[in-house]
């Protein structure tokens, strides 16, 4: 079977608009939540998120022509293709495989406000607020014509499409493909989860013992995958390899995970089988990590099950104090955090942990970057809904 490594990576998110400000910003332990300008916060539960900063369009197209979100995704692909060299050949066969929660969430409010006003509906705001109008907008832009499809798992969704993508490219269903999430922050999405009582009244802590809440964001990751056959025949830069994943769901609660972290620990488990790799091989877990009560907790008790004694040994980190979660980006910027973590030999920190929880007694990184020697890094997913994925990534 092909094995399936990663050539290209881009994002624009709350701690900058590609990889390269991106990880300068979270190794430094800075933060991108801040104050929410974009939108009224009245009656939110909480006025802070993960707000983009200085993106500007006009780098990339028009004004008007796609939705914001749409814009993120585009941009966050415009640079994992210029990282990965691909010629106009090789990205016209490429597959695509996005992921995003509410699409072109903004669009979509736009339009609500227009037809009590108007009673009319702009024909092309409507057409950017659908979830697959990124997919379709960067490869028409781009001119990309292999398999393509937009999945929306909740906050998982970004790496089910790393692994997904994965799946076409060990079939041979495409050589290349691009995958990753996108999502732009609307005052619907946000009431909703204020509503689900998920954000915070204050800080994302995560893994602390005061934590109560998550902070929600927007931003873009994508990531070019490739057969190893492909990356050698274009004498292609490998970042690190894809040797294993994972998908499930727990098929419990809407909101709330399973007892014990049930299916973090069988998704998890079928990613080590996926990989063929030991438990006692995982030198560091990029957790998802929320700062929720109870999704903290199940996914340390998942660790430990599915780790056993060499969890005591592995750091475990959450960035979604540092970029706020990004829900349809969210698996995709964790997955080039931990592609980075790998090569630079480093560890990115668990900000705003204070606390220490005896029920989460994992070694969470806290506060500060760490060198380290890593050889295998596992990614972990969840969302909304029950849904889970898990990433396992080795250096090349």
């Amino acid at each position: 079977m092909e094995r399936i490594v990663i050539t290209g990576m881009g994002c624009v998110c709350p701690l900058g608009n590609d990889v390269p400000s991106f990880w300068a910003a979270l190794i430094a332990g800075q933060s991108g939540i801040r104050p929410l300008t974009k939108l009224d916060t009245s009656g939110l539960r909480n006025a802070t998120g993960g707000e983009v900063q200085n993106f500007d369009w006009s780098d990339y197209g028009e004004e008007g022509d796609c939705d914001e979100a749409s814009q993120f995704a585009f941009a966050a692909a415009h640079e994992a293709i210029a990282d990965a060299h691909l010629s106009d050949v090789a990205l016209a066969q490429a597959g695509m495989v996005f992921s995003t929660n509410f699409g072109g969430a903004a669009s979509w409010e736009t339009v609500c406000d227009m037809i009590p006003d108007t009673g009319e509906v702009d024909a092309e705001l409507f057409r950017q607020f659908t979830l697959e109008d990124a997919a379709n907008y960067t490869a028409g832009r781009l001119h990309i014509n292999g398999p393509r499809v937009t999945l929306t798992n909740a906050c998982s969704s970004g790496g089910n499409a790393i692994g997904l993508a994965c799946d076409w490219l060990r079939v041979g269903r495409c050589d290349i493909a691009l995958a990753g999430g996108h999502d732009g922050l609307g005052l619907s999405s946000l009431a909703g989860l204020s509503i689900l009582r998920t954000i915070s009244p204050e800080l994302c802590r995560p893994f602390d013992k005061n934590r109560n809440g998550t902070i929600f964001g927007e931003g873009a990751a994508m990531l070019v995958l490739e057969t190893w056959s492909s990356a050698e025949r274009r004498n292609a830069k490998v970042y690190a390899e894809v040797v294993g994943w994972a998908v499930n769901n727990n098929a419990y609660h809407l909101t709330a995970p399973d007892k014990d972290g049930a299916g973090l620990r069988a998704v998890m488990s079928a990613a080590l089988r996926d990989a063929n790799i030991s438990p006692t091989e995982i030198d560091y877990i990029n957790a998802h990590g929320t700062g929720t009560p109870y999704n903290d907790l199940a996914e340390t008790q998942a660790i430990k099950a599915v780790l056993g004694e060499h969890a005591k040994q592995v750091p475990v980190s959450s960035i979604k104090a540092a970029t706020s979660h990004t829900m349809g980006a969210a698996g995709g910027l964790e997955a080039i955090a931990t592609v980075q973590a790998l090569i630079e030999q480093k560890l990115p920190p668990t900000l705003n942990y204070e606390t220490p929880d005896p029920e989460c007694d994992l070694d969470y990184v806290p506060n500060q970057a760490r060198p380290v020697t890593l050889r295998v890094a596992l990614s972990n997913s969840s969302g909304i809904g029950g849904n889970n994925a898990s990433l396992i990534l080795r250096v090349v």
